[in-house]
């Protein structure tokens, strides 16, 4: 039994893993690493800083999930941030998920 429950922890580690790992690499096959790093600011915040900023704001997912979308001005400063049709809803929603946990 110990064996079973050990090898579902370890399972469930690894997707978590893979998870992130497809996540980041969602977020630079969409180019969002264009602009945006994880932990350092670029052209726009850094992914930490989203997350930060939005950690008690239940309704910042959907909102930004359109916001990559359509893009946006006027949170950050004056740089806006250009729409990106390449994304779908189901992408912007797996990246904005991924952001707002701190792009682990």
């Amino acid at each position: 039994m110990k064996a079973v429950i050990t090898l579902a922890a370890a399972l469930a580690l690894s997707t978590a893993s893979v998870s992130a790992f497809a996540n980041a690499q969602l977020a630079k096959d969409k180019n969002c690493t264009a602009c945006h790093a994880v932990g350092t600011k670029l052209i726009g915040p850094s992914f930490k800083d989203i997350a930060a900023k939005y950690k008690d704001d239940k309704a910042a997912k959907a909102r930004l999930a359109k916001k990559v979308r359509e893009g946006g001005t006027g949170v950050w400063g004056q740089v806006p941030m250009p729409a990106n049709p390449q994304v779908n809803a189901d992408e912007s929603d797996k990246l904005v998920a991924w952001i707002l946990d701190g792009a682990k």
